[in-house]
This record gives structure tokens, sequence and C-alpha cells, in this order.
């Protein structure tokens, strides 16, 4: 006979248990559905370009502090310079006056109606006051001379004060501005570490169909410079093809944008300033349409610059882990405007 007998209950801790673990189940089933998908290589690029345009930006700003900064430095020194040569001028002539002092207080130490009276020799006598009066000029100039002196010492000392001060904000600029495009580079290079090796070869293939090289430049058309100073200037750029993009760089071996057009003008024979935010302020602005080769073309919020090359294409510094390239307009970033030196 089949025995009959009721089913265990499962106890407690097992129901607890078991439900923990299908809410653990559900939890991970709905953050997968809800996790952002990983971006796609066209994304990640969009995401790094912006991020090297934003890094541009700052070191630009960079560029300019560092300039700004050894032209404080410069000045500073200077007035420091001459803080010290006025002191040694003030020292002279204090010694001077001492000198002065000890004449007078050595032949006048009489009252002079005093001194003819008892005086053997007038004539004798009369000599020296006349002398002890120049004396007494010769004094009173050198006092002039020395107050003078004391206030353009005071003059000095607070111009150098307010340089050097300048110096100080302008070192804490250029570290802010230092740090901002290191953390963008950073995060640029985070972004591109999420892709795939396959994909990260795909996008170099893209970037190298973008720039173009030397073996491509039959493309630029055969437009004439405004000037033998613009293609002067784009001639030398173009010796430098090839050379990598590092920031704040001048040349002659590697190159930031603003650094590249920079070097090209002062081959050509003509000081230029250092950034992207006071070249674009030189020379004559001039419309789109009217560019020539040897033209600055400004990009991205002022952010960008490369010279105009011809057939809607400039030469340009892209952006780190980029070398001096040629590269169609349409692909270098928003274009904002375009200066003739």
């Amino acid at each position: 006979m089949a025995s009959h007998r009721r089913p265990k209950q499962p106890s407690r801790t097992r129901v607890t248990v078991l439900t923990a673990t299908a809410a653990a189940a559900v939890a991970l089933t709905s953050q997968a559905a809800h996790a952002d998908p990983k971006p796609t290589r066209s994304e990640v690029k969009a995401k790094v370009d912006k991020l090297y345009h934003e890094a541009e930006e700052a070191t630009e700003k960079y560029n300019g502090a560092k300039e700004r900064q050894d032209k404080l430095k410069n000045q500073a020194d200077a007035l420091q310079d001459k803080v010290a040569r006025g002191q040694d001028e003030l020292n002279t002539l204090r010694a001077e006056l001492g000198s002065l002092a000890t004449a007078q207080y050595r032949s006048g130490g009489l009252d002079p109606s005093v001194q003819l009276l008892l005086s053997s020799d007038p004539d004798s006598f009369l000599d020296q006051a006349s002398a002890l009066d120049q004396l007494t000029a010769q004094q009173a100039e050198s006092l002039q001379k020395i107050q003078a002196k004391q206030r353009t010492l005071a003059q000095q000392r607070a111009e150098a004060r307010s340089k050097l001060s300048d110096l100080s904000e302008v070192r804490e600029t250029l570290g802010r501005n230092k740090q901002k495009f290191q953390g963008k580079l950073a995060d640029a290079q985070k972004l591109l570490n999420t892709l795939t090796v396959a994909e990260r070869a795909r996008m170099d293939q893209d970037e190298q169909r973008a720039g173009r090289t030397a073996e491509d430049r039959v493309d630029l058309g055969n437009e004439a410079p405004a000037s033998a100073l613009g293609a002067a200037a784009l001639q030398a750029a173009d010796t430098r093809v090839g050379k990598p993009y590092v920031r704040t760089a001048t040349g002659p071996d590697s190159f930031d944008c603003s650094g590249l057009t920079q070097w090209a003008y002062a081959q050509a024979g003509a000081d230029i300033t250092r950034t992207t935010f006071t070249q674009i302020n030189e020379g004559t602005r001039i419309q789109r349409g009217q560019l020539k080769p040897g033209d600055l073309v400004f990009f991205s919020n002022t952010s960008h610059v490369g010279l105009y090359a011809g057939n809607n294409t400039v030469l340009h510094a892209p952006y780190p882990g980029a070398f001096v390239r040629y590269e169609s307009m349409n692909t270098v970033g928003s274009y904002q405007a375009a200066v003739r030196i």
C-alpha cells in the first residue's frame, strides 16, 4: 500500500535565499537592458575630435600666457637691473655729498666776519670764502640729484613689483590651461582605448585618406598667391610636411598649429605673433571666396589655424598623434575667418 506523506514545506531561510537570487537576476537583466550601448567608431571619432579641438583651444591660451610670461619676466628683469644700477648711482651721489660736507666743515669752522678779522692775509681769506660759496652750491645740486634719483628708484621699484605680481597671475593661468589641455587629451585617449584594434586601424586609414600627402599635391590647382610673402611662407611650411604635431612646439622639427604658421612666416621674413587668438588680428581680414595660397585660415572658434594652399585645401599641423599635412577644408573643422599677412 502506497504511503501518502505530506510534502515538506521549504524553510523560511531557503525561501529568503531563492527570493534574493531571483531579485538579483531581475536586477541584472534590467541593468543589462538599460546599459548604454558601446559607442560606434564614428561616435568615438566625433567625441575625440571635439576633445582635440577643446584641447587645442586650451593649448593656444597656454601659448598666449607663456608668451606673456616670457615678456613680463624680461620686463621685470630689466626693471630690477635698472633699480640695482640706480641704487649704485644713488650711493655714489651720497658719498660725493658726504665729501663736500667734510670739506665744508674743515674750511668753515668760524663765522666769516670773525675769520676776516683774524686773518693775516685778507686776500687769501676772500679766495677761501668764494670757494666755500661754490662748495655750498655743489651741495645743493647734489641734494637735488639725490632727490630726483630717489623718486626715480621708487617709481622703478613700484613698476617692478607690479610686473612681478602680473607674472605670478600669468603663471597661475599657465598652469590652469596646461591642466585643461592635458585633461582633454587624456579623455580623448580613454575614448580611443574603447575601440578594438580593427576599429583603430580603420580610423587610422580614414585619417590617412583625409590628409593629403606629398604625392597628392597635384590636387592643389594653379591658384596664384596674393603676394611673394604668402608664397614664401607656404613654401617654407611645405618643407615641414610629415613633421609631428607637438603641443606648444614652434619648430623646426615639430609644431602645433599656430607654431607652424608663425615659423613659416618667420622663414619668409615676417614676424607674426604666437597664438591663433592674436594671429587672426594681424594682416587684412578677407572673405573665404578671396582666399589665395599663403593666407591664414582659422577654424573652430579661432582655436585652429592653417595656411591656405589652393583648391579648398590647407596645410596645417592637425592635432596630437598626427603630422603636418595637406587637408581639405571640409574635414578640418568649422570655418571661422581668414587673413592675409
